[in-house]
C-alpha cells in the first residue's frame, strides 16, 4: 500500500487512557456496538451516541456514565475529547457522517454498505484521498470470524492450489418487514461480495443473477430465493445462494475448489449431541448470534489500531467495489442477463 508522507494523527487520548468514541446509529446495530465497546473489548469508552430519534439516543447514551445524546453527527463530532467515530446509522446516512468525519480527520469505523450507491462512494474516496491517507475502516466482519480467517490463511500458503471456484451459502429465517427483492443483493449478497474478492485476491468484473420459482414463504412478492454468479479477473468463478426466508435458522458457508484440493467453512458443528434415539445441533436464528465473536475481533482491532494512530482493515476502497458489485447485480436482477461490473482505476492510497 502506498504510504503517505504526512505521518498518520494519533489519537488525542493518550496510549493509557480510554478511546472516546462517538457511536452514530443507536439501532439494534448501533446499541450492540455501544454494549460491546463498554462490556467486551478494552481500550476504547463512548462517548456520544447520536440518532435520528433523540429518545432512543438518550434510552442508549443513559445506559452508560459520561455518555451523551445527540440528534447531529456534526455537533457530536464537534466535543473536544471525541477520538473516533463508529458509523451504524441506516446506509443513505453514511455519505455525510463519512465526509464529516473525515473533514474532522477523525478515524471511523463505518459498518457496511460505506455508501448506497458507487457515486457516493467515490465521492468519499475522493474526500479520503485528499486527505493523503486512510481514515476509514469498512465493517465487513466477516474478515473476523475465526472460520473465515482460517480459510483466507490456507488459501494465502498455495497448499491447495489456484482457486477455480467458490460457492456461498446465505440463509436467513425470515426477512425484515419492508424487504424488496433488490434488498437481497445490496444488504445480504454484499458480504458475498467483499468475501469472495478478499479470498480470493481479485475483483469481481461481472454479475448474474438467476431467479427461481419464489419460496411460497416470500412475503410481498419478494424474489427469494436468488441465485447469484460471479465472474471474477483471476478467472474464478463464485456463485451465491441467497435464501431470506428459509424459516429455520441464519446460516452462513462458503466452500472454496481449488487445484488440489477443497476447503469449507460454516458447518455449525461446534457441537452435536446423542439423546433419546437422535442425533443433532442447534442452528443460530441471526447474524449478531453468528458472528458475535467476530464483531468483537473487529471493533477491537479497530481500537488497538486507532490507538497506535493507524487504519487497518477492510478500505473505502472495499466498500467502494461492494456498491459498484452491487449495482450490477440489482441491472441483473430487475434487467435479466450478465451485468459487467464498472470500477473506476484503483487509487495508490489503497494498494
Amino acid at each position: 500500500m502506498a504510504r503517505s508522507s504526512k505521518p498518520p494523527t494519533p489519537p488525542t487520548s493518550s496510549t493509557s487512557s480510554p478511546l472516546n468514541v462517538v457511536v452514530i446509529g443507536a439501532g439494534r446495530m448501533g446499541a450492540d456496538h455501544v454494549r460491546r465497546i463498554h462490556e467486551v473489548i478494552s481500550g476504547a469508552r463512548v462517548s456520544a451516541v447520536v440518532d435520528v430519534d433523540a429518545e432512543r439516543a438518550k434510552d442508549v447514551a443513559a445506559r452508560f456514565e459520561g455518555c451523551t445524546a445527540h440528534t447531529d453527527p456534526a455537533a457530536a463530532m464537534a466535543a473536544a475529547d471525541v477520538d473516533a467515530v463508529l458509523i451504524a446509522s441506516p446506509g443513505e446516512a453514511h455519505e455525510a457522517a463519512l465526509l464529516a468525519a473525515l473533514a474532522r480527520d477523525l478515524p471511523v469505523l463505518c459498518e457496511k454498505p460505506l455508501t448506497p450507491d458507487a457515486a457516493s462512494a467515490l465521492r468519499v474516496l475522493e474526500a479520503e484521498r485528499r486527505l493523503g491517507r486512510r481514515r476509514i475502516q469498512v465493517g465487513f466482519m466477516r474478515r473476523y470470524d475465526a472460520e473465515y480467517l482460517k480459510l483466507e490463511q490456507l488459501l494465502r500458503t498455495g497448499q491447495l492450489g489456484r482457486p477455480l471456484l467458490l460457492h456461498h451459502r446465505h440463509r436467513n429465517v425470515a426477512s425484515p418487514p419492508g424487504w424488496t427483492s433488490d434488498m437481497l443483493i445490496r444488504d445480504s449478497v454484499s458480504h458475498e461480495m467483499d468475501v469472495t474478492r478478499w479470498l480470493l485476491g481479485q475483483e469481481i468484473t461481472a454479475v448474474t443473477v438467476l431467479r427461481p420459482t419464489p419460496s411460497g414463504n416470500a412475503p410481498g412478492g419478494i424474489q427469494d430465493p436468488q441465485f447469484v454468479i460471479f465472474e471474477t479477473d483471476g478467472g474464478a468463478i463464485a456463485d451465491v445462494e441467497i435464501f431470506v426466508n428459509c424459516g429455520f435458522g441464519y446460516q452462513v458457508q462458503a466452500e472454496v475448489v481449488c487445484e488440489r484440493g477443497t476447503a469449507r467453512v460454516g458447518d455449525g458443528h461446534a457441537m452435536i449431541t446423542h439423546m433419546a434415539g437422535r442425533w443433532g445441533g442447534t442452528v443460530a436464528q441471526d447474524y449478531l448470534e453468528r458472528f458475535a465473536a467476530a464483531y468483537d475481533r473487529e471493533v477491537q482491532a479497530w481500537v488497538d489500531a486507532t490507538r497506535r494512530g493507524r487504519v487497518t482493515g477492510p478500505t473505502a476502497w472495499d466498500g467502494y467495489a461492494a456498491a459498484a458489485v452491487c449495482e450490477a447485480g440489482v441491472r441483473s436482477l430487475t434487467e435479466g442477463g450478465r451485468v459487467e461490473v464498472d470500477l473506476v482505476e484503483r487509487p495508490t492510497l489503497y494498494g
